[in-house]
């Protein structure tokens, strides 16, 4: 590349393009890179755009840095479908990138990307490869000593057992039959999520179940996050009931039930050498929970009985982390309204979970901005702790999916096995770009739950069908999608 490393200087300049392209260079297609007004600060931005196919990047080659590692971050804005569209770092250690997302409301989005540096000089890279018609826009660049990464890349495997049980088959990428999770686990994934309940109907995800479930989580190498639903059935925005067990149990001899079945699950972990690393006190806890005593009416009781299971969970295990979980996590006003009321009675939580479906939950944006808004209130770790999207529209059981029409897909992201695995990379990314590295990554939601006859939505009744399995990380022939790839993000 004649002339690529034309620009040289020790530090990053000019990074919200006030000055027009000062400091900075152009390969390729020139005249596809160009600054105009409208910057997400300041008076203007960098756009790449042009009305047939380009390739084009702008960059600034840097020499004269102290040696570590450093982290680039950039606001953008993408229309998508580019052949590629990228941010990156290049030192005599190697690349690392990270890909736009596509931006269909016209929101910024922050991105970051680190690489080591071992000889005082790194390559800032903005880039395009694009058709015709495809921009991208990039503003309030910078490049800090710093490094960026996840620590939880993660899946809920809550309905493998069932689905095993009940004659599902999965494979490797070589098409051999193989355990789900090493096949996971072999493919990046470091984390497991399980969920309990009470007494299922079923029998599953109960405790017995969720102890041997646990061996082979650890035994796979992986760290395990457990899903107290406090139900015997699915709970999240629009159930929260009582366990039967528990039915017309007064509040304070809820609170018991609470303490001591999360203790009893917990020390049972413990006791058979696979201890906790993280405890969720409740599923998707937008309303409270075991209505109508625990509910967001009534604070003051959901505050005493999320303390009795984190209380509960510390007793056990210190080291433990206890998380609060909800739903809708683009919405903000909700995550402030009740995390602020958590604080204020006092409930003890060391970490934020989120569920974020993009076909529900908004735009990338929206996640991101309620994310640095609890980081910033908060300050503590933050997770995704469930997401998912479909490889297809198709079903392979006659049960109707969530999501099957070309209309509720989110914008920029087919129903492929390409788009399912944009998705996730581009929330990994979001997530990984929280500022003061409190984003801890994500769990992909029952990744292994394909159409297995008898495993249906209703654990009460095994003629209901698998409205999911389009969203699993495993194909309708048992393979590994091309998601599973994300899972080595780091």
């Amino acid at each position: 590349m004649p002339g690529w490393r034309a620009s040289a200087a020790g530090t990053l300049v000019n990074g919200g393009f006030e000055s027009g392209t000062t400091g900075w260079s152009t390969y390729g297609a020139g005249g596809a890179a160009y600054v105009e007004a409208g910057g997400r600060s300041g008076g203007n931005r960098l756009s790449h755009w042009s009305s047939s196919a380009y390739k084009v990047e702008t960059y600034q080659h840097l020499t004269g840095l102290a040696n570590g590692t450093y982290t680039l971050t950039a606001w953008i804005r993408s229309s998508g479908g580019q052949n590629s569209a990228y941010i990156a770092l290049k030192s005599a250690t190697g690349e690392q990138r990270t890909d736009l997302p596509p931006t269909p409301n016209g929101t910024w989005i922050r991105l970051v990307t680190s690489v080591a540096v071992t000889d005082g000089t790194v390559t800032v890279r903005l880039c395009s490869a694009a058709n015709a018609g495809n921009w991208a826009n990039f503003d309030d660049v910078t490049l800090t000593p710093g490094s960026t990464g996840l620590q939880i890349l993660g899946a809920d495997v809550s309905s493998l057992k069932k689905n095993e049980d009940c004659g599902a088959v999965y494979r490797n990428a070589s098409g051999a039959s193989a355990d789900a999770l090493a096949v996971l686990a072999g493919a990046g994934m470091d984390h497991a999520r399980l969920r309990v309940w009470v007494d299922p109907a079923d029998g599953y995800c109960d405790r017995t179940r969720t102890l041997a479930m646990a061996k082979r989580v650890k035994a796979a190498g992986l760290e395990l996050l457990v899903d107290f639903h406090y139900s015997d059935t699915w709970t999240d925005p629009g159930a929260q009931t009582v366990p039967a067990a528990w039915a017309g149990h007064s509040y304070a001899q809820l609170k018991k039930d609470v303490y001591d079945h999360t203790y009893d699950v917990l020390r049972a972990l413990k006791a058979q050498g696979t201890t906790a690393d993280m405890v969720q006190i409740g599923n998707e806890l937008n309303g409270g929970m075991l209505w109508p005593t625990g509910s967001t009416s009534n604070w003051a009781q959901l505050a005493g009985l999320l303390t009795a299971g984190a209380d509960a969970a510390k007793a056990v295990s210190a080291g433990t982390r206890v998380a609060l979980h909800l739903a809708n996590g683009g919405d903000n006003s909700l995550y402030r309204t009740w995390f602020d009321k958590a604080v204020s009675y006092g409930v003890p939580f060391d970490v934020i979970g989120l569920s974020f479906y993009g076909y529900w939950h908004g735009a990338l944006s929206d996640l991101q901005a309620n994310l640095d808004d609890l980081a910033a209130r908060h300050g503590k770790p933050l997770y995704v702790a469930e997401t998912a999207y479909p490889f297809t529209l198709d079903g392979d059981d006659t049960w109707e999916n969530v999501i099957d029409l070309q209309s509720e897909l989110v914008p920029g992201y087919a129903a492929t096995e390409a788009g399912q695995a944009a998705w996730f990379r581009d929330l990994l990314n979001v997530v990984e770009a929280v500022p003061n590295g409190l984003g801890l990554g994500a769990y992909w939601w029952d990744a292994t739950w394909t159409a297995a006859a008898g495993n249906g939505w209703d654990p009460a009744d095994p003629s209901t069908g698998n409205a999911w399995e389009n969203q699993a990380l495993f194909d309708y022939n048992g393979a590994p999608t091309d998601a599973q790839a994300w899972f080595r993000h780091r």
